[in-house]
């Protein structure tokens, strides 16, 4: 089921991760295209601030993950509630706040940026700052949104919302330049437009009563929006490491290479940023589905989870980077013309920076994994290791051995280098290799329950489920539950299982799955249901007047304890009952 569930959540996490860079990347092709060398230089200028909202949105997305993934483990739809509630209205007042800051002061942050305080340069730079703020809130709420929907199994929504924004910018860029001669106040608006052109497709879900989460007022709350402040410190990291990357290796490039290379780095980047959505992706996913299994202390879906990311990294890094090798030069094309120096610098660079991906997608996992795991420290360290650290030393010292052409090396050789690391650190913490058994997860040993107290199974028909009661009965016996006990865990299992076949499965005609997990832990039993199928709520909606509703019931009063959340397109609901010896 873990791989369904990734296989469900990657396509569309990759396609999120180009949510803000998309439209820019597009304006940049067209403004490059169309509207000259200073159009490019005003939108080179106002891309710091335009990328701060993007950075606070991106953190806000990934404390939410954090966050949220902690609550759904936990079986807490409140505090799920508590967590969207807090999101929105955080996102809605700083990206109000970012767009009216920028509208009353748009001439002076021109100034400021580089562009001086009069001419062509000054007013086209204050032009586009002030029709991209416009969509300020379109462009937070995309990103912020994003994990709700996930979590909410939306991911065909999602795939729509981005096609959306991709389309509407496109078409109105095009209009600007062709028809309207809007210029660069134009282009920004363009930009705008299409993040709430996305946002409008995504409300269809969030207003409609199929939404799984609740906005509530009494909800947003100084803690909760502190919990998501601090969930994101890590991709802060990540955001100030690529700001001081930037920064050294232009003085690098500038150093052995002059302006051509600077110039060459600008379009590697651009096309790099792209390519990473499967990092990114990978990453996203890493950390919605670990804290999940984290907060369930499922030891094995963890170890199954980062194994199956790693498969996924050698293919989508393989298949990423063999396109970035054959297509470099038409790609490099589109911003640059074929044959000059800058393009043949660029085709090199995005040919060495594809070689980087798959160490980079396997980082993303084990990264994302950590922080989910609680060990944010850590995260840290491997962010700005990975970020900064590795891939400036990579570019200063075979820069200095190999001229602009060894610069380029700086991707690869610092991905790599950082999978090592974590490799040696792993192998240095518990003297196993990071791939044997579960050692790359830097669990302690406590986690969880052992082998011998953990029974699961995936379970398709009425006959798996007759035979599971059976073994699942004798399971508690032999760890001494009475016979009284044994046979209400077996009972409940029996109920709940079968509802879900029966009624679940052939609901509507197609192939489903059901996991069904029974820990022992001192002096409680826990059974945990998981299923794909329609969402069905037995906790707080029971059937009445049938015997599917009073075998309902029956599970309840035997239960101490139950837990339902509808999450990630699933049916998760977890049973406490007590050790009768």
């Amino acid at each position: 089921m873990i791989r369904k569930l990734v296989r469900q959540m990657l396509t569309a996490q990759i396609l999120s991760a180009l949510t803000v860079s998309l439209c820019l990347l597009i304006d940049n092709i067209m403004i490059s295209r169309y509207l000259g060398e200073t159009a490019m230089a005003a939108y080179g200028l106002s891309n710091p601030i335009l990328l701060a909202i993007g950075a606070i949105g991106t953190l806000l997305a990934a404390g939410i993950q954090m966050a949220c993934s902690k609550s759904l483990g936990r079986g807490s739809q409140e505090e799920t509630n508590a967590g969207y509630s807090s999101a929105i209205a955080l996102a809605g007042s700083i990206s109000l706040g970012f767009t009216v800051v920028v509208l009353l002061f748009a001439s002076p942050l021109a100034t400021v940026m580089g562009a001086g305080t009069e001419g062509a340069l000054f007013e086209q730079t204050r032009d586009y700052l002030i029709g991209f703020s416009a969509g300020a809130p379109g462009s937070m709420g995309a990103l912020v949104l994003v994990p709700f929907l996930q979590m909410a199994g939306q991911s065909n929504l999602l795939i729509a919302a981005v096609l959306t924004m991709t389309v509407a910018d496109v078409v109105l860029d095009l209009l600007n330049v062709l028809v309207w001669h809007g210029g660069m106040l134009g282009m920004g608006l363009a930009s705008a437009i299409s993040y709430y052109a996305a946002m409008i497709v995504a409300a269809f879900y969030f207003v409609s009563k199929r939404c799984v989460f609740r906005f509530s007022r009494r909800l947003v709350t100084k803690e909760k929006i502190r919990e998501l402040f601090t969930g994101g410190v890590p991709a802060g990291f990540n955001m100030a490491a690529s700001v001081i990357l930037v920064f050294i290796l232009n003085r690098i490039l500038q150093g052995v290479g002059g302006e051509t290379a600077v110039a060459a780095y600008t379009v590697v980047m651009a096309l790099g940023n792209a390519a990473n959505c499967i990092t990114t992706g990978i990453g996203g996913v890493s950390l919605t589905l670990a804290g999940v299994l984290y907060n369930e202390e499922d030891r094995s879906g963890l170890r199954e989870l980062i194994s199956y990311l790693v498969r996924c990294s050698l293919v989508l890094g393989l298949a990423m980077g063999a396109v970035l090798v054959a297509l470099a030069p038409t790609f490099v094309s589109v911003f640059v013309p074929q044959g000059g120096p800058v393009s043949e610098m660029a085709v090199l660079g995005l040919r060495l920076f594809a070689a980087g991906l798959i160490p980079c997608c396997i980082n993303n996992a084990l990264k994302n994994m950590y922080q989910a795991t609680g060990r944010v420290r850590l995260t840290e360290i491997i962010s700005m290791a990975e970020g900064a650290i590795f891939p400036a030393l990579a570019g200063f010292v075979f820069s200095r051995l190999l001229g602009t052409q060894g610069a380029w090396l700086f991707f690869a050789c610092g991905e790599a280098l950082t999978l090592l690391s974590i490799c040696l650190g792993v192998f240095g913490h518990t003297r196993e290799l990071p791939w044997r058994k579960d050692a790359c997860l830097l669990l302690d040993s406590s986690f969880g329950v052992g082998e011998t107290d953990l029974l699961e199974a995936q379970l398709h028909s009425m006959e798996e489920v007759a035979g599971f009661v059976k073994v699942a009965e004798q399971f508690c016996l032999d760890r001494g539950q009475s016979a009284k006990g044994s046979n209400h865990i077996a009972l409940c299992i029996e109920e709940m299982a079968g509802n879900t076949i029966l009624h679940g499965f052939k609901a509507d005609g197609k192939p489903h799955h059901l996991s069904v997990r029974v820990l022992h832990k001192p002096g409680t039993w826990v059974l945990r249901f998981r299923d794909d199928c329609r969402a069905f709520d037995p906790v707080h909606y029971v059937p009445e007047g049938d015997e599917d509703g009073l075998g309902i019931r029956l599970v309840r009063a035997m239960a101490t304890e139950a837990r339902y959340t509808y999450s990630l397109n699933m049916n998760n609901l977890t049973l406490t009952l007590p050790e009768v010896l």
